[in-house]
């Protein structure tokens, strides 16, 4: 079957290349213009995408369009979204169960992005030509995508249920690509869609493993269709993660480590199924709350930490302290744990911008490879002694 479809994508291409007419596929093998003539026997996407790890998304296959849902665009969301993405030139399908949803003419032409998370997707791509605008300029770390800013290529919306809907209208894209999180006041979607905006939800935050997270690049190619140029790096990705994990699994002796600092009184400790700890025990550490199930956040107090990691070897992810002198500034009993005290603390703000936009919460989405990397340099040196820290730096 894959040969027989390959062998009709060459025909294909080769009888667009004998009439003296441009081809309308691009080096992925999907169109990257519109069709002229609709043929309903023709699969015009022969490069597909699969998701593998990612567990809030999936797309099904038909021949002129692709069916995507989003079955988790936020932690605890009780239903979902879906996309009918229609190749352009082709009709919309007339299936009685994909009326009602959100139909998109695909490959999008113009993008707002509201996360900075998304930029990095435009990058690899090869799509940022179509980003128009985004929520602020202020936190991006993309050198690319403040490189449009500065030559004023990029319109700032705003975010939230504050979003500037008229500025929206004045760009008029093909789609605002954004996040939800169940809070209307932290929610611009709902505004968007109630002004007749093409909104697709990105769930990669909800997602509980790194890999996860990272595979959203094939949701954002599918509106692109780049499947070709998203499977392409998201497997070097994966292959290289799963390379670094086999590393440390079989490691007997694993440093104990301690993981963020409290907001506001409270310390808000990773779950022990989330991605924060899959991180640790991927990177061969021992994290005190990892036989928890929970996905999301434990809300602690500093006496409960205290209790249970105050001889933890390492301490990494602490916030906006960038020394161990603003570490014992903001609380001298932090001078009492073991990390502090050996010098073992790590934040990841090495790449932060003068805003205090952390390209670790941005590009790091995209390359957990190099984040765990990081980490397993931290805590088990030996193991790749010849790796330079990207994301992280150790406090002084």
């Amino acid at each position: 079957m894959k040969i027989a479809k390959f062998s009709l994508l060459i025909a294909l291409v080769l009888a667009v290349a004998l009439s003296g007419a441009p081809s309308i596929y691009g080096q992925d093998g999907n169109p990257t213009e519109c069709i002229t003539t609709f043929d309903p026997n023709v699969d015009y996407f022969p490069q597909k995408s699969a998701v593998d790890f990612a567990t809030g998304f999936s797309v099904e296959y038909n021949r002129h369009y692709k069916v995507v849902r989003v079955t988790r665009p936020w932690a605890g969301a009780e239903s979902g979204f879906t996309y009918v993405l229609v190749q352009c030139g082709a009709p919309t399908p007339s299936d009685e169960a994909l009326k009602d949803v959100v139909v998109v003419e695909i490959p999008i032409r113009s993008l707002i992005s509201m996360s900075t998370t998304y930029l990095p997707h435009l990058v690899e791509l090869g799509a940022l030509d179509a980003l128009v605008g985004v929520d602020t300029l202020q936190y991006i770390s993309a050198p690319e995508v403040i490189a449009l800013g500065e030559a004023g290529k990029l319109t700032e919306i705003g975010s939230g249920a504050q979003v500037n809907v008229e500025q929206v209208a004045l760009l008029n894209p093909d789609l605002i690509m954004t996040y939800g999180s169940g809070f209307p006041d932290y929610d611009a979607h709902p505004k968007l869609i109630e002004a007749g905006y093409k909104v697709a939800l990105n769930g990669e935050f909800a997602e509980n493993t790194p890999l996860g997270r990272a595979e959203w690049i094939k949701f954002t190619a599918l509106f692109f269709n780049a499947e070709g140029r998203a499977n392409a790096y998201f497997e070097g990705v994966a292959k290289e993660y799963e390379r670094l994990v086999a590393l440390t699994e079989r490691l007997s002796e694993r440093p104990s480590v301690l993981i963020n600092t409290p907001f506001q009184g409270t310390w808000f400790m990773p779950g022990g199924k989330s991605f924060a700890a899959r991180f640790l025990l991927d990177a061969g550490a021992s994290y005190a709350w990892a036989d928890d199930e929970s996905t999301g956040s434990l809300p602690l107090s500093f006496e409960e930490v205290f209790a249970k990691a105050s001889d933890a070897e390492f301490w990494v992810n602490v916030g906006f302290f960038g020394s161990l002198k603003d570490l014992e500034a903001a609380d001298a009993r932090f001078a009492e744990f073991a990390a502090f005290k050996n010098g073992k603390v790590f934040n990841n703000d090495k790449r932060t911008n003068a805003n205090f936009g952390n390209d670790y919460f941005e590009s790091g989405v995209i390359r957990p490879q190099v984040i765990l990397a990081d980490l397993i340099k931290i805590f088990h040196p030996d193991l790749l002694p010849d790796h330079e820290l990207v994301y992280y730096r150790q406090l002084e």
